[in-house]
């Protein structure tokens, strides 16, 4: 493939036929990346993840890196995130790469729900064919009421953060064949601004920002207004882990999504205190999950908010930012520590990549050089689940600091002789 981006116009009528056009033309390439030591449900997560669809920001394309965004509104870019996020669901749980399967699952999973939410708007496009209900549903699951929302932080550049409940539910969907898999979105949106009320409660204090943070959450929540009341009421008042459905112990997925977006809170004041530390100790022990995860999960936010930097006023202060930074570099070193073994055994498959590290420790490396310990780091990294999660728009950052920590923690790979033989 070149490196001309593809034009798609995700706001006029007709793209979801013009998107797999570019797949037939091979100016779109879907490819799915296999992991041994990741499960269907962890490689969903690990994917969605580094797209951004998990806070409603879409920061990363799956499949679409060749397309042209430079004109799309953000509506516009979440919503054909969304679209991607269904399709590799759609290919995980064994479906073909093939239009019309796709649209006929994705049409079976939106209208066998009953719900005033999604029926409202099929009745108002009944007069359309399939494929145009879909992209005018689309468009509506990703907007937002933006009257509710009044924010001072990053969080004015989210969209509707709940869209990923979509992309939850489409795979039980798939896998559990439940023909009204969406009738479970609003328990599973209350559940979502259980945790968030359990993020804002963790220090005591209920701070502008976490207040900001639960009212993008709420605006996003395609709710009732008696389900909004009820949301609201508890958020006032708080919230314990029993208010949480069952369906969230039982759901690996939602339980994942609600750890996330719990913690995203508690880190939205920046400044992690002892008691949201033992709260966030507490959350992993009642979902059980394991502390490796959720080691993944604090890291994760952490790089979330050093790479959405520009969009936030408090990260400005450098202060604040060295705090992340920092945070996040100790956790790094950690996961490079567990990993150590799996990256000798890489670094010696890669005897320029090492040399040029070497060289970097001693003398400034040429921008071809660098260039090339970029691509060839990263290219290492994308191979193990353990990091790939991070590779993320802007962690660039990551590489000079492993430039200087490999050395040190590896010098076995660094030997003239091992990389010989």
């Amino acid at each position: 493939m070149s490196g001309k981006k593809s034009n798609l116009a995700p706001g006029s009528s007709g793209w979801i036929s013009k998107y797999f056009d570019l797949i037939e033309k091979g100016e779109l390439w879907i490819s799915i990346r296999t992991f041994d030591d990741l499960t269907d449900l962890q490689h969903i997560h690990l994917k969605c993840s580094r797209s951004g669809i998990v806070f409603g920001l879409p920061t990363r394309a799956i499949f679409g890196h060749k397309l042209n965004t430079k004109n799309w509104t953000s509506e516009e870019k979440l919503k054909i995130l969304l679209f991607e996020a269904l399709l590799f669901v759609h290919l995980k749980t064994g479906g073909e790469l093939n239009k019309d399967e796709f649209i006929g699952r994705l049409a079976g999973f939106y209208t066998g729900h009953n719900a005033w939410s999604i029926m409202g708007t099929l009745l108002f496009f009944k007069k359309e064919n399939q494929e145009e209900k879909l992209e005018k549903l689309l468009a509506k699951r990703v907007d937002i009421k933006r009257k509710y929302l009044d924010n001072k932080w990053w969080v004015n550049g989210l969209d509707n953060v709940f869209v990923y409940l979509d992309v939850i539910l489409f795979y039980d969907y798939c896998t559990k064949g439940e023909e009204d898999a969406l009738g479970h979105y609003s328990e599973f949106a209350q559940d979502a601004l259980t945790a968030i009320t359990l993020g804002t409660y963790a220090d005591g204090v209920v701070s502008n920002t976490e207040r900001d943070l639960f009212n993008v959450f709420l605006a996003s929540a395609n709710l009732s207004d008696e389900q909004r009341e009820i949301a609201e009421n508890k958020f006032e008042k708080g919230a314990t882990v029993d208010d949480f459905s069952p369906s969230v112990h039982l759901h690996w997925l939602l339980k994942r999504f609600m750890i996330d977006i719990c913690v995203l809170t508690v880190f939205s004041n920046i400044d992690v205190d002892y008691n949201e530390r033992a709260f966030i100790e507490e959350l992993r022990k009642a979902l059980e999950i394991p502390e490796d995860e959720m080691e993944e999960t604090m890291m994760f936010i952490e790089s979330f908010i050093i790479t959405n930097r520009s969009k936030s006023d408090l990260l400005n202060d450098s202060a604040a930012f060295e705090m992340v930074v920092g945070s996040f570099t100790n956790r790094w070193k950690k996961i490079l520590l567990r990993n150590k073994d799996k990256l000798a055994a890489e670094l010696s498959q890669s005897k320029e990549l090492v040399q040029l590290m070497k060289k970097s420790m001693t003398e400034d490396l040429t921008a071809e050089e660098k260039r090339k310990v970029k691509v060839q780091l990263k290219d290492i990294l994308k191979s193990m689940p353990a990091f790939a999660i991070f590779l993320i728009p802007g962690g660039s950052f990551l590489l000079p600091m492993m430039m200087k920590i490999l050395p040190d923690m590896l010098p076995s790979a660094f030997k003239d002789n091992e990389i010989d033989e």
